[in-house]
């Protein structure tokens, strides 16, 4: 009986992965990877045998019993396996199903964390997800329940919508719904963490707009406080470096 390594590969380029997943990588027999994981993390695993296990919203995918049963079969027949997942293992990645499954079967698991959409779209815009004195809650949310339904919430300052690129129109009446005003700004990022990833400015009310840049790429939404472009700091409420008080405390 072999054990079973959930590894987080990160959105978008092969290099934002972890230094420990890219070492469970490297010993692993097997791999079971996402439809958006970087094909150059093969270079990771070069030994293993790597077998398609891709998930994809509104189109054919594999079966979420299918791969559970992959998971169970291949670490019974190997000893190290990683199931390669994007963005984070634990962000709308089905990663507790497949726990489960491996728990029943007896099969020891290890969660290897990483970096998730929501935190690469931030860091692509420049645009922090939390915001003094503005920003003290952010919410991560799946735009489309496991049935299908389009939902949207105000619980928080910023809330980043995941799955929601091929409703943008609908999502942006959902959000007025919720009691978001319409000027409220929006940030769309598709691909976000990839070399060619987009961005685009809206508020609650022209996020219809964006439909057609994002059409047919991964997008999430970010709306609220860790959307809006960087304040800038009042000059009068400033200091040079040289004059900050820990800088003179240590020159002292």
């Amino acid at each position: 009986m072999g054990k079973v390594i959930f590894v987080s590969a990160g959105p978008g380029v092969a290099d934002l992965i972890t230094v420990r997943g890219a070492r469970a990588l490297a010993q692993a027999d097997v791999v079971l990877f996402d439809a958006l994981t970087d094909p150059a993390l093969r270079e990771h695993a070069p030994r293993a045998q790597w077998i398609d296990v891709g998930k994809r919203g509104f189109c054919h995918s594999t079966k979420q019993t299918a791969i559970n049963a992959a998971l169970v079969k291949q670490a019974q027949q190997h000893g190290l396996v990683v199931r390669l997942k994007g963005g984070d293992a634990s962000v709308f990645g089905r990663l507790e199903e497949e726990l489960i499954a491996l728990a029943e079967a007896g099969i020891e698991s290890e969660v290897v964390p990483g970096v998730t959409a929501a935190i690469a779209a931030a860091a692509h815009t420049q645009r922090p997800l939390t915001r003094r004195g503005a920003g003290r809650s952010v919410s991560l949310t799946t735009a489309m329940t496991k049935d299908g339904e389009l939902v949207a919430h105000r619980s928080a300052d910023t809330e980043v919508f995941y799955m929601a690129g091929q409703q943008l129109a609908a999502l942006s009446r959902k959000l007025l719904d919720a009691g978001w005003p319409a000027d409220t700004p929006v940030l769309a990022v598709s691909r976000a963490g990839c070399a060619d990833a987009l961005a685009s400015d809206h508020t609650v009310a022209t996020l219809p707009a964006a439909s057609m840049l994002h059409k047919g790429r991964p997008t999430v939404v970010t709306v609220g406080a860790g959307a809006a472009p960087l304040a800038r700091i009042p000059a009068d409420t400033t200091r040079s470096a040289a004059e900050h008080p820990l800088v003179e405390a240590l020159s002292d």
